[in-house]
Order: structure tokens, then C-alpha cells, then sequence
């Protein structure tokens, strides 16, 4: 772990020190977001419907993005304009909540997320190319468990800075910091020194898109991963309704919907700084298919969770499970993707896995109009079960999964 952070490899920690910024920055905003867009409407569909807006400009823009990264110079650029991007969003609420900027708050709230979808897609494709060439690939695996940690302790520490900020200072406060961090990773971002390869030919941008879902789709172990992660964050999400949970359920203030947001990165952490030092070499897949399971598991006992600190045991555990998922997908993905793919691959990997947590945001709150708010997590849980089950039979290869058939 030691020799990752040597002088040679610094670009690497600022690398880290943007990411956690984004995260940061992201889970405030969300935690932001999701309270006040329930406080003006008291609906469920209206916190499935901020999962929308941001997705579905995620989904148009992403492929392309990939496409940008792979082929145009520099990486580093791409990532210091999604931080502004970001930046100017954040900025946009803050004075929209202090009625700087006139208007149905609501639309101002949706506008902001639809940019803010817009510009995460250029995020995952400029940090893994990045990743790839700052580091060799015999540190892929401990990087990627480190990588995950300081990913999740963002996770842990944004909403629960995003509540504590709300409930002391109020959604200006929270908004303006989200505002700071994301100014502060477009500078981390833009002092990165490192030699980045020449940019690859050019061709046809539709061309290099199907070229880079070609090669997705016909790897039965990337695809079975991506689709098993993707279809489980689909129906098993159950964060975005986490504000109806604490105002009508457990009666406590944002404070809570904090400490439950942070709740399963905790877990994560944990598993991901366990995972740094005992990586899993061994039964691989089943490892990844266990993870998935567990985590459904841990949803549905959420859902029938009538007790705060019970609530936040089960969705530690939850964390618990992902992080396993969730290191064991993103190693899979470096060592199989080659170089001068990884732009396009990370972003279909986003469109798989960025993409299905807003998706499960406005299917979390469809399910809670039609269902009601238990029975819809349970129902998310028990179809994240059956996404195991169908998974194990259709991709034997990623089922009979060892890492060094791919190393």
C-alpha cells in the first residue's frame, strides 16, 4: 500500500484527493436535493423523479463521453470540466434557495440535476483512464481496494456532512459547500502531472461507440458483472427513499437521513480496506454472486425494519456486501479492458452501474406510489435475489470466475 504513494506515483493521491472531492460534493448535493425537493412536495414520485432528471441526460451523453476520452487530449481536461460543471450547479441552488434567482423552485432544483448527469458522464471515463496510466497493472488490485475506500469514506462522510449541515445551517450552507469542493477538485484535477499516451486515430465517432459495445457484449464475464450490478442497484436502491423513511416512518430530522445515507458506506469501507490487504484470489465469482445476494438480503430486512438504529445495522450490512461487489467488478473491468478502450468501457460500465441508481430512484418511488413505501423495498429485494439466481445460470463463466484467468 506503501509503495502506491511513493514520489513517483503522487499524480495517483491527487487522483484520490479529486475523487473524494466529487463524492463529497455529489452526496451533499443529494442529500440537499432530496430534502428539499421533499419539503416542497411530500410525494414519493417526486424523489424518484430527481433520479430521472439526472439519468436520463447520463444515458444520451455518456457514450459519447467515452468516445471524447479515448480520442481527444487530455483526460485531465475532461475531468476539470465536469468539476466546473458540478460546481456551477451547486452554485445555482445556493442562489436559488436564497431567492437570488426567481422561479418555480422545483424546476430550478430538476434543471440542476439534468446538468449535473450531464457532466458525471465525463467523470468515471477521465478517472479510470487516469488510473490506468498512473499506475502499472501488477497495483490494479490493491489500488482499486484503496480507490474504493477513500470512494466510500466520501460516501460516509457526504451525506451525514450534507444532514448536520442542513439541520444547523440550513440548504444554503449545504448547497454553497458542495459549491467549494467542486471548485476544489477542478484545481486537484488541473495540477495532475502526468505524461498521457497520444490520442488514438480518429474514426467515426458511431464507429468507435459500437466498437467499444461490441467488445462489452461479446465478454461474457464483463457483461455478466456489469449486468448482475446493474439489475441489483435497479430494484435494491432504497436510499433515495430514505427521506420518506425519516419523515414519515422514524419522525426524526436530517440529521438522521445523514447518519442512514453514510450507513452502508461505512460498510463498504470496512470491506474495502479489508480487501486491500486480503484481496480475493479465489472463487471470484461466486464471491461476487454471494455479495449481491447478501446485499438483497439486507434490503429486504430494511424494509421490514421498524427501528432506526435497526435500520442502520441492516444498511451497514449492505454496505458490507456492495463493497465486495463493487471491488470485484471494478478489478475485473482493468484487467480486461485494454487501453485504448477504457474511456469507451468506462462508460458503458457508467451507463450499467451510474445509470441504474437514478433509474432505481424513480423506480424506488413509482414502486412507492403504486405499492407503498415498505412493500416496494421488499419487492426490491426480493427481484435483486431472483437478478442472482438468473445471473448464476446465464454467465457460468463469470459464476466459475478465478482472477488469474484474466490476469
Amino acid at each position: 500500500m506503501q509503495q502506491l504513494f511513493t514520489q513517483q506515483n503522487f499524480a495517483f493521491s491527487k487522483l484520490l484527493a479529486f475523487r473524494i472531492q466529487i463524492v463529497l460534493a455529489y452526496q451533499i448535493m443529494a442529500v440537499a436535493v432530496g430534502w428539499h425537493i421533499y419539503e416542497i412536495t411530500h410525494d414519493t414520485l417526486s424523489l424518484g423523479l430527481v433520479g430521472l432528471a439526472e439519468v436520463i441526460p447520463y444515458f444520451a451523453c455518456a457514450l459519447f463521453a467515452g468516445h471524447a476520452v479515448d480520442h481527444y487530449y487530455s483526460r485531465r481536461l475532461f475531468g476539470v470540466f465536469a468539476a466546473a460543471m458540478l460546481c456551477l450547479n451547486a452554485l445555482t441552488l445556493t442562489l436559488v434557495t436564497q431567492g437570488l434567482i426567481n422561479g418555480n423552485t422545483s424546476y430550478w432544483i430538476y434543471g440542476s440535476i439534468a446538468f449535473t448527469g450531464f457532466a458525471r458522464a465525463f467523470i468515471a471515463p477521465s478517472v479510470n483512464s487516469l488510473f490506468a496510466i498512473i499506475l502499472p497493472r501488477e497495483s490494479f488490485g490493491k489500488a482499486i481496494g484503496i480507490s474504493s475506500s477513500i470512494f466510500q469514506t466520501g460516501l460516509v462522510l457526504g451525506p451525514a456532512i450534507g444532514g448536520l449541515t442542513i439541520g444547523f445551517a440550513g440548504k444554503t450552507a449545504a448547497y454553497a459547500l458542495a459549491t467549494l469542493l467542486c471548485f476544489g477538485a477542478a484545481i486537484t484535477m488541473l495540477s495532475i502531472k502526468v505524461k498521457e499516451p497520444k490520442a488514438l486515430s480518429e474514426i467515426p465517432v458511431f464507429t468507435s461507440i459500437k466498437q467499444g459495445l461490441n467488445f462489452v457484449f461479446s465478454n461474457q464475464i464483463m457483461l455478466g458483472a456489469l449486468s448482475l450490478d446493474m439489475f441489483a442497484v435497479l430494484f435494491g436502491g432504497a436510499v433515495a427513499m430514505l427521506p420518506a423513511f425519516i419523515q414519515d416512518i422514524y419522525k426524526i430530522g436530517p440529521e438522521g437521513l445523514g447518519i442512514l445515507r453514510a450507513a452502508p458506506a461505512v460498510g463498504a469501507i470496512v470491506t474495502g480496506l479489508w480487501l486491500t490487504r486480503h484481496p480475493i484470489n479465489h472463487h471470484a465469482g461466486r464471491w461476487l454472486l454471494c455479495a449481491v445476494a447478501g446485499f438483497g438480503l439486507s434490503i429486504i430486512g430494511f424494509g421490514l425494519a421498524t427501528s432506526f438504529w435497526v435500520a442502520f445495522a441492516l444498511l451497514l450490512f449492505s454496505g458490507v456486501t456492495d463493497g465486495i461487489s463493487v471491488v470485484m467488478r471494478q478489478t475485473i473491468m482493468q484487467l480486461v479492458t485494454p487501453d485504448g478502450m477504457r474511456g469507451r468501457v468506462s462508460a458503458i460500465n457508467g451507463i450499467f452501474i451510474g445509470s441504474s441508481n437514478e433509474l432505481g430512484a424513480f423506480e424506488s418511488g413509482l414502486s412507492a406510489r403504486l405499492l407503498g413505501l415498505v412493500p416496494s423495498v421488499i419487492f426490491g429485494g426480493l427481484m435483486t435475489l431472483s437478478v442472482v439466481g438468473v445471473t448464476a445460470k446465464l454467465a457460468p463463466k463469470l459464476r466459475d470466475l478465478e482472477l488469474h484467468q484474466i490476469q
